[in-house]
């Protein structure tokens, strides 16, 4: 076990208690409800992994600009996100929490900066992952602090969709670069049955308006077509494909989770 491996497993330990002991009360001054929040958490949990997904591309030298652009953008959009929750949240376990995912996004913005090298992209690859694992914490704790209704689970998963998306184009980019491990290839096939299990989950959803049903639509036909690349990892050679894709399902998710969350209002 690396070294990285062992500090993410020791950080994952301690987010876990942080949370099993939290009895949170949310929203400072009524700033933002926290359905809103859960959905702010959940555009983190996307934004950790494009980050190092449009690192990986711009050092891979594939969609360049793109990549470099977005990076740029993603980078300010987590800052800002990352701003809103600190300021509507009072309980202090959780702020003790998004303390630490700031100082993981600090060193991913130091990191992001840097001459690209396998090494490097493997630690931005590990700080995605601590980003990742304490957004996910956020929201469990947000969702368990208040009575949110059936939307809350709805955003969670919609926005969820977002961030596995992106997620798959990270770990599709990582083996095509030469991180060849069993993880890549393990994780990127999770990724691939999660985000069809939880597409049939949304489809089915009773309460989803014609609005809902029309955008499902839209990434239903878009996912018919493109997991079958995203599964042949192996093959490769289809690294622009898979950006545009996931970014265009990611953006779609966006606006649908937009939609789940004004459902209670």
């Amino acid at each position: 076990m690396t070294k990285t491996s062992l500090m993410k497993k020791r950080v994952g330990f301690t987010i876990l208690s942080f949370i099993l002991a939290s009895d949170l009360s949310m929203a400072k001054d009524n700033k933002l409800s926290t359905l809103e929040l859960i959905n702010i958490a959940g555009q983190q949990r996307m934004l950790s992994q494009r980050i190092s997904k449009d690192y990986l591309y711009k050092g891979g030298d594939v969609a360049v600009s793109k990549a470099t652009r977005q990076l740029s953008k993603t980078l300010k959009d987590s800052t800002s996100a990352q701003n809103k929750l600190q300021s509507s949240i009072t309980d202090e376990k959780i702020l003790n929490l998004l303390e630490f995912v700031e100082m993981n996004n600090e060193d991913i913005v130091i990191k992001t900066k840097e001459k690209f090298t396998i090494d490097n992209a493997q630690y931005v690859l590990d700080l995605s992952e601590s980003m990742l694992e304490g957004n996910e914490y956020v929201m469990k704790a947000l969702k368990k602090s208040a009575k949110t209704g059936s939307s809350s689970t709805l955003v969670d998963t919609s926005a969820r969709q977002g961030m596995l998306a992106q997620r798959i184009s990270k770990y599709y980019i990582a083996y095509q670069l030469g991180i060849k491990d069993d993880n890549t290839i393990n994780q990127m096939s999770k990724a691939v049955e999660e985000f069809t299990i939880n597409h049939k989950v949304l489809l089915a959803n009773s309460t989803n308006n014609q609005q809902i049903k029309d955008k499902l639509q839209e990434v239903d036909r878009l996912w018919s077509v493109v997991y079958k690349f995203y599964l042949d990892i192996e093959a490769g050679g289809l690294p622009l494909i898979v950006f545009n894709t996931a970014d265009d399902i990611t953006k779609k998710m966006g606006h649908i989770t937009n939609l789940y969350s004004k459902l209670d209002k």
